[in-house]
């Protein structure tokens, strides 16, 4: 697209072009719009600066991020007027030594200045004179070495520093910060200066190699999130007294997934009546999930998936009316899982599998919202409960590696959202036939039943055929031919039939699946002689398959087969 450089529109106050390919001549003095005051050009796949900007006297707002632009910013570029500026995803440098008595280099209306992924090697010195900066963006360059004491403006309210090699002095000569992004800096223990900030209000210091316990002093009264995820923390410092009461105005976001936490979770966390999210997986606590839990009625995320509690789940987290993810994954959880898990109303997600879960699966006859299930790797027995019929919303279903005795579950056909059914390594029996010669499960992804004990022949006529990716059907008593239906599954990418009765010759009609990357034959009875295949149009993405033990007799090139 180009951009007619006769047309002046001398009314024009804001001017804002994306995703397309632009072409301004640089030598072009006509165009000119006299009103400017916003300029936006992101992913114009631009590759200089446009010259047409130094004569935008009124020019405020100026976005030329994720272009192709290089090398040095011009002087002319910075106007007197600018009170935000983006320059990022753009491979671009600042001269190291800056007239700073320039007038030129000074920008006293500049308020907000994104600089992120710009390949910058240092911190930028004209910022020295930005005397009303308020956000300050420079994540995702190549800065390294100490912070220096003049990029902190008494201003700066927002700064992003995060993925640079950085250090930082002891003490800051201000405490206006509000938001501070440290994610992948390198640091290995909390910032001092931190101590003074008391304004803080998010604080990200996730990504670093930062150990020990986390400081009382990091828990600031205004702190709304504090992510601590991916570093090496082993405990959490004891609350400072009266101190999680007065804790955080609004609702309050914890992060601390992937470190060596330690010991019980603490009851005062309990205290914060504000606390909303609580992650906390890939971590070593132990001992039981608080009680005090139920509680908190402001809390909508919990996640402890991936550590060594013990115990049962507290029967009461039905009072905390806006829980939405409850994950307590892979622990040493035992007893029944509770009941009121299926009388949660805002309930979108619920992962207990990996622990030693017995007894049925409750009712779900009010967790409508309920989008993942998950709860293999237990010791559940029984029937699939008839209520998972009501989750209208469900779109994971794993119930694989328990004691479930039940037929293949058609009545959850009302499930249009279904894209992963597990019922894997249970007690599941009879046949897999739908009496209604009609789809059902028209989104189903994955099926997994494999290592269970269905019997009969083999249809999978009841699914919609085109969507179906991973096909586990293995360790049944499934006899008869294949389906030919399978020939339809054109985004299949494996299918895993062994161990077996199937009687058939080698499925060729097979061969013009474009996505199919694992077949599983062995342990059945096919029978017959593999010929050879088009190499060059046959399987295309086949990368794995197995046939022993079968009765083929095998004359395919050695290049293919892999019994």
């Amino acid at each position: 697209m180009k951009l007619d450089m006769s047309v002046r529109l001398n009314n024009l106050r804001d001017l804002t072009l994306f995703n397309t390919s632009l072409l301004i001549e640089s030598d072009n003095r006509s165009l000119t719009f006299p009103q400017l005051e916003s300029l936006s050009l992101p992913s114009c796949n631009l590759t200089e600066f446009p010259e047409f900007i130094k004569r935008q006297e009124k020019l405020g707002s100026l976005d030329l991020s994720n272009n192709h632009i290089h090398g040095f910013v011009p002087n002319w570029l910075w106007k007197s007027s600018l009170s935000w500026v983006d320059l990022s995803f753009n491979m671009i440098d600042f001269p190291k030594q800056l007239p700073l008595s320039d007038a030129n280099f000074s920008f006293p209306m500049l308020t907000e200045l994104h600089l992120t992924s710009c390949n910058i090697s240092s911190f930028p010195e004209f910022i020295k004179t930005q005397d009303k900066l308020i956000s300050l963006y420079l994540s995702n360059n190549r800065i390294h070495g100490v912070v220096p004491n003049w990029l902190w403006k008494s201003t700066l309210s927002r700064v992003d520093l995060s993925f640079n090699v950085i250090d930082f002095p002891k003490q800051l000569p201000f405490s206006m910060l509000r938001e501070l992004d440290l994610e992948s800096c390198n640091i290995s223990s909390f910032p001092e200066f931190l101590k003074s900030q008391e304004n803080l209000e998010y604080l990200e210091l996730s990504n670093n190699k930062i150990s020990g316990a986390i400081p009382n002093w990091v828990w600031k009264k205004r702190l709304l999130y504090l992510y601590l995820a991916n570093n090496s923390l082993s405990s959490l410092d004891q609350l400072l007294p009266n101190q999680s009461s007065t804790f955080s105005q609004g609702s309050f976001h914890f992060h601390a997934s992937y470190n060596n936490l330690s010991g019980p979770i603490p009851n005062w966390l309990c205290n914060m009546s504000q606390l909303s999210t609580f992650y906390a997986s890939y971590n070593n606590f132990n001992g039981p999930i608080p009680s005090c839990l139920c509680n908190m009625s402001r809390l909508s995320d919990f996640d402890a998936s991936y550590n060594n509690l013990s115990g049962s789940i507290p029967n009461c987290l039905d009072n905390m009316s806006q829980l939405g993810t409850f994950d307590v994954s892979y622990n040493n959880l035992s007893g029944p899982i509770p009941n009121c898990l299926g009388n949660m109303s805002a309930l979108s997600e619920l992962g207990l599998q990996g622990n030693n879960f017995s007894g049925m699966i409750p009712k779900f006859s009010k967790a409508t919202q309920l989008q993942f299930l998950k709860v293999s790797e237990n010791r559940l027995e029984g029937k699939l409960p008839r209520s998972l019929a009501k989750c209208t919303q469900l779109m994971v279903l794993d119930v694989g590696s328990n004691m479930i005795n039940d037929t293949f579950p058609f009545w959850l056909e009302k499930l249009t959202y279904l894209m992963v059914l597990i019922l894997r390594e249970n007690r599941f029996y009879g046949q897999i036939k739908h009496f209604k010669h009609k789809y059902v499960f028209p989104n189903l992804d994955v099926l997994d039943i494999a290592s269970n004990q269905f019997s009969g022949e083999l249809s999978i006529d009841f699914l919609q055929s085109t969507r179906l990716r991973s096909l586990k059907i293995g360790g049944n008593k499934l006899e008869g031919r294949l389906s030919r239906s399978l020939a339809n599954c054109t985004a299949l990418e494996v299918l895993d039939l062994g161990n077996n009765m199937v009687h058939d010759t080698f499925p060729f009609w097979l061969e013009k699946l474009p996505s199919l990357k694992v077949l599983v034959l062995r342990a059945n009875r096919f029978y017959g002689t593999i010929t050879k295949f088009d190499m060059k149009h046959g399987f295309p993405k086949l990368r794995y398959w197995t046939l022993l033990p079968t009765i083929f007799q095998v004359t395919c090139p050695l290049n293919f087969c892999r019994v």
